[in-house]
C-alpha cells in the first residue's frame, strides 16, 4: 500500500566500525572445536553486558502435526550433555515436546551483537535433577507451580490468587514437594550455530554438526 510505513535501514557502516574493531575474522576463533565452551565463553560475556536475562532463550517445538509454535524461557544448566529448561509438562510446550520431542533455541545478545541457534533431540532430565533445582526456587515460585494450570483457559486474576492461597496454607509451613508436573527437559544437539554482527550484514557464522550425542562435531564457516 501507498501508505505503508517501511521498517528503516539498519545503521550505516560508520556505525558498525566499533563492533567490527571488537570481533575480527580471526582463525582462533574460527579453529574453535568445542562448542559448548565457546558457548560458555559467550554466557559469561553476556551476563556482564545483557541488562536483563542473559540465559533467557527462544525455544521452538512443533505438535505432533509439525505446526511450530515459540515462545522465550530461561536456561538453567548446560553442560556437555545439552541446554536444560525447566517447565510444567501440561503446558503447551509440554505436550508439544511429548508428542514431537525436538526442538531449536536460539540466544540473542543484542548488546554484543551475537546469537548462538542450537537443534536437537529432547529428553526429559532425571527425577533427582528436577528435585534439586526445584528446592533451589524460592517459595513464592515453588507454590506458583502448585498453582498454575499454565497454558489453559482461566476466568480471572482472582481464580489464581484463590489457587495461590489454597497452595500457600497447604504448603506455606515446611518444605515444598515438587510438583509431578513440573519437570525439566535437556535439548541434546546435533547442530549449534554461532553468528557474529559484521558490517553489511556480511556477517561470521561458525556451524558445529555432529551425527547424534557423543559422536565428535564437525565445523563449517557459513556464507552470510
Amino acid at each position: 500500500m501507498a501508505d505503508e510505513k517501511l521498517i528503516p535501514p539498519s545503521p550505516a557502516a560508520e556505525d558498525y566500525a566499533k563492533a567490527a574493531a571488537n570481533s575480527p575474522d580471526d582463525g582462533a576463533w574460527f579453529a574453535k572445536t568445542d562448542p559448548f565452551v565457546l558457548f560458555g565463553e559467550w554466557l559469561e560475556d553476556a551476563k556482564k553486558k545483557e541488562p536483563n536475562d542473559a540465559n533467557a532463550m527462544a525455544l521452538a517445538t512443533a505438535d505432533a502435526h509439525g505446526a511450530p509454535d515459540v515462545r522465550m524461557v530461561l536456561l538453567k544448566d548446560v553442560s556437555g550433555d545439552g541446554f536444560v529448561f525447566f517447565s510444567n509438562a501440561e503446558s503447551r510446550k509440554g505436550t508439544q515436546l511429548a508428542a514431537n520431542a525436538q526442538a531449536a533455541l536460539c540466544f540473542h545478545w543484542k548488546s554484543l551483537r551475537r546469537q548462538v541457534r542450537v537443534s536437537g533431540r529432547v529428553d526429559a532430565v532425571t527425577t533427582e535433577e528436577a528435585d534439586a533445582y526445584f528446592a533451589t526456587r524460592a517459595k513464592d515460585s515453588q507454590i506458583g507451580a502448585w498453582a498454575s494450570e499454565q497454558s489453559r483457559p482461566m476466568e480471572g486474576r482472582f481464580e489464581l490468587e484463590k489457587r495461590i492461597a489454597g497452595f500457600a496454607a497447604r504448603y506455606g509451613l515446611g518444605k515444598t514437594p515438587r510438583p509431578p508436573h513440573w519437570i525439566g527437559w535437556r535439548v541434546i544437539p546435533t547442530r549449534i550455530e554461532f553468528w557474529r554482527d559484521r558490517p553489511f550484514r556480511l556477517h561470521d557464522r561458525l556451524e558445529f554438526t555432529r551425527d547424534g550425542a557423543g559422536k565428535p562435531w564437525s565445523t563449517h564457516r557459513l556464507y552470510p
